[in-house]
């Protein structure tokens, strides 16, 4: 059987070194690229891959919220992380919006397609020293412990929102790539500093950037 996939992110040498190296497989077969997180949500819901790729940092939407979205909308899809980060934070959050896979970056070639083979079976692969033992005893220890992350309190739209704000987008710029009215993007703004606690766009910044969310 042959695997149907999409890759996401926003370097193009990236999505090219990887469609160039899994065109070697022969039971995996990609059937299109993404350059942002919008695009390839557009992408997944027009070609429903076997699996998705995804990079964590990606312009519009990130790979996590993504992730998030389509696991909510087209759970059928498995999705692999691709990341810098090997941190459990950025591990857990990956697997909480409903990633079966996660990579890093440098990761070969056989280990992607190892990944893509794994995650289409319906089972979890971690990266290298990423063992399934820390996730698990880590996920236990987030998911038992009071929440005091903020960001967990935003919605889907609220995070897309913030991620637009904080690239510098305007709410005019911001309502146009999300094909929302201004004032509508302008009330989510509101709603999203007020849960985040913030009274400003520098504080949202800031809080965007300690959080590694930028």
């Amino acid at each position: 059987m042959t695997i149907r996939v999409i890759l996401a992110d926003d370097h193009q040498v990236i999505r090219d070194g990887l469609s160039a190296i899994m065109s070697s497989a022969a039971d995996i077969h990609v059937v299109g690229t993404a350059a942002d997180g919008c695009e390839a949500l557009e992408l997944a819901r027009i070609e429903v891959p076997d699996v998705m790729v995804i990079d964590i940092n990606m312009p519009n939407l990130n790979g996590i919220e993504a992730t998030r979205q389509i696991h909510e909308s087209l759970p059928k899809i498995n999705v692999v992380i691709l990341s810098m980060h090997s941190n459990k934070e950025h591990v857990y959050q990956a697997l909480k919006a409903g990633a079966l896979g996660y990579l890093i970056k440098d990761s070969s070639g056989i280990e992607v397609a190892d990944a893509i083979r794994t995650v289409f079976k319906g089972q979890r692969y971690l990266s290298g020293a990423i063992t399934e033992s820390i996730i698990d005893a880590y996920i236990d220890q987030r998911d038992n412990a009071p929440s005091v992350n903020l960001f967990d309190e935003l919605s889907g739209r609220e995070r897309q929102v913030m991620q637009l704000i904080v690239e510098g987008k305007s709410s005019a710029e911001a309502a146009e790539v999300l094909s929302l009215s201004i004032s509508t993007v302008n009330t989510y703004r509101s709603r999203l500093m007020r849960k985040l606690e913030v009274n400003d766009l520098p504080g949202l910044v800031k809080l965007a950037i300690e959080n590694d969310l930028i």
